[in-house]
Formats: structure tokens, C-alpha cells, sequence
């Protein structure tokens, strides 16, 4: 019987057990004191290299993904020294509208690679997040790497401009989009550029494809000069053309952020990290705040017009 001991179950994962890893994945979404015994456990662990697929709705960032966890395999290494022989996925799902769990529509298109004991795939719901990155996703980094993964990709839900956010998670950032897609105002306002260090432009075999790369680069040229400049890439996922010029692009940026800017995007990202779980806590602190008299008292005095929100939200919080 699998246990429900979060340092058992870190051990087994560490060992191998996906049935342990899948149940410490299910504590960091679920939340409360399983979650926080995980995650002080997995925070003690080397963070794998996030690898963050992201574009608009129907650029077939699954087909891609898919694509790329057999290259991977095949010939997944970086800088020729450590080949990975087991790649996780973490694919960021709409939320259910009955149960809040993740719909699973990213790993359906995944089948060829779910009896792989080299592949772990696992879904997790949006939750209504704005960012389409649930909460729990650093946390479940975290327990990839105390799992012994190195190598994590995580494919997010398409929801347009609030895509952005996997740039606080991921090291490498491929931003992919169709021929046609948008223009050059939309691309920009979306902030994908900003985000982008590896661009593919997907089902290639269709007409527009050099109109697209056009844009990309005079945006890119508009944006300044870049230490790292984003890649263009032409691919056709659904038969893997320019899959393995994909994945020389990933380690090439890999080596190129290895020269002191890898430490450096771990600190930033550790630090959205942490502000997000410092947020989580005012919130839940605020949340019992609505609920006592205190909070009541000051709805009444706004009402009638004897305070202002600013000075009730200070009195609330003990400043005045």
C-alpha cells in the first residue's frame, strides 16, 4: 500500500516510484499540510532544467511537446555530457468546470509516450489562475527534481497574453505560433517577446510562414539590442520536421545562459516564488479578516461615509 508520508513518499520517488510521485504531485495541488510538508522537502533538492512551451490556443504546442520528448531521448544532451534518459512533463490544463481538475486534453495527445517508463506525464488544472500557471507549479518543479528528473517541460494552457507568466518558471522559453498569426502590435502588447527565447513557427507547410518571420524579426529589431536573441524556427510537428532544430536551439541557449546567467534567472525566479507564496498568505490572512467583527465594523463606517478604505484596511492590518 503506497504510503501517505510525504517523507516516505520522497524517498520512493527518489528511488523510482511514480505511483509516490504522482501522489506528492496530488499534495501540492490539493494544498494544506501535506503540501507544505512536501514542499519542504522537495525545496532541498536540485531544481531540473524547465524547459516552457507556451503560444496561443491551437498553435499545436502538444504535438510539439510530444515531438520533442523523443528527441529527447534519442539524442537529448547538453553541452555533450549529461544525455537525459528520462524527461517529465507538466502540461497546464483548463480547469474542469464540475470538479477543478484538469481536463487532460494535452495528455490525450500524448498516448505514444504514456507506457514509456522513461516519460512521466502529468496533468494539472489552471485553477482559474489568471496566469494559466497554477500556483502549485513551482512546487511540482520542485518534486520533479526530488525525483531525480532533470530535464522538465512544462506546456501551458493557451489562454493568449497571460502566457507570459511561464517565463518566471521556465530557463528556456519557446513561444510557438502559426503562420499569419497576428500582428505586430498584438505580438508585441501579448508580451511574448519579451519572454521568447526560442520562437517556432508551427505547420510551416502552410502559406504565410515568411510574412511571420518577417514580423518576428522587425519586432525583435524594434525591442533593441538582445543578449540572447530569440531564435525563428520553421517546424511541422505532426511529422517532426525541424524537431531536432529545435532541440539544438534549447541546448544552445542552455550554454549561453550557463555563463553566469543561469544563477542569475534562478534568483529572479526564486524570488516570484516567493512573492507569490507570500501573496497566497496575506490573502488567506485577509480572507479571515472579511469574517470577523472588526471588518464589519469598518464596512459600516464606509457606508456611512466616517472613513475611507485606505485607512480601514490599515486599521485592519494593525497599522494605525
Amino acid at each position: 500500500m503506497i504510503s501517505r508520508d510525504p517523507v516516505e513518499l520522497v524517498a520512493q520517488a527518489a528511488s523510482g516510484s511514480r505511483t509516490a510521485l504522482a501522489r506528492l504531485l496530488t499534495f501540492v495541488e490539493s494544498g494544506g499540510p501535506p503540501q507544505l510538508e512536501t514542499a519542504a522537502l522537495a525545496y532541498r533538492t536540485p531544481s531540473p532544467y524547465v524547459v516552457g512551451i507556451t503560444g496561443p490556443p491551437g498553435a499545436g504546442k502538444s504535438t510539439l511537446t510530444d515531438q520533442l520528448i523523443t528527441t529527447v531521448l534519442d539524442k537529448g544532451s547538453f553541452n555533450g555530457l549529461d544525455a537525459f534518459h528520462e524527461v517529465s512533463v507538466l502540461c497546464i490544463d483548463p480547469s474542469s468546470p464540475f470538479t477543478g481538475g484538469a481536463i487532460l486534453g494535452d495528455r490525450i495527445r500524448m498516448q505514444g509516450h504514456a507506457t514509456n517508463e522513461h516519460v512521466f506525464i502529468r496533468s494539472m488544472a489552471t485553477r482559474g489562475h489568471l496566469g494559466g500557471l497554477s500556483l502549485a507549479v513551482p512546487d511540482a518543479v520542485r518534486v520533479l527534481g526530488a525525483a531525480k528528473f532533470r530535464l522538465a517541460l512544462i506546456e501551458t494552457v493557451g489562454v493568449g497574453q497571460m502566457e507570459v507568466e511561464i517565463a518566471s518558471t521556465a530557463d528556456t522559453t519557446i513561444v510557438v505560433v502559426n503562420p499569419g498569426w497576428g500582428d505586430a502590435m498584438q505580438a508585441n502588447k501579448a508580451g511574448l517577446l519579451e519572454v521568447a527565447d526560442i520562437f517556432v513557427i508551427n505547420k510551416a507547410d502552410r502559406p504565410g510562414v515568411r510574412e511571420t518571420r518577417r514580423d518576428l524579426e522587425q519586432m525583435l529589431d524594434l525591442g533593441g539590442e538582445h543578449a540572447w536573441r530569440p531564435v525563428i524556427l520553421d517546424a511541422v510537428a505532426t511529422t517532426a520536421t525541424g524537431i531536432d532544430e529545435l532541440w539544438e536551439a534549447i541546448v544552445a541557449h542552455r550554454k549561453f545562459i550557463e555563463v553566469g546567467r543561469l544563477d542569475e534567472q534562478r534568483r529572479a525566479r526564486v524570488r516570484v516564488e516567493l512573492d507569490k507564496v507570500l501573496t497566497a498568505m496575506v490573502r488567506s490572512r485577509i480572507g479571515a479578516l472579511a469574517h470577523g467583527e472588526a471588518y464589519e465594523e469598518q464596512v459600516n463606517a464606509l457606508l456611512a461615509d466616517e472613513t475611507d478604505p485606505y485607512h480601514a484596511a490599515a486599521l485592519l492590518l494593525g497599522d494605525e
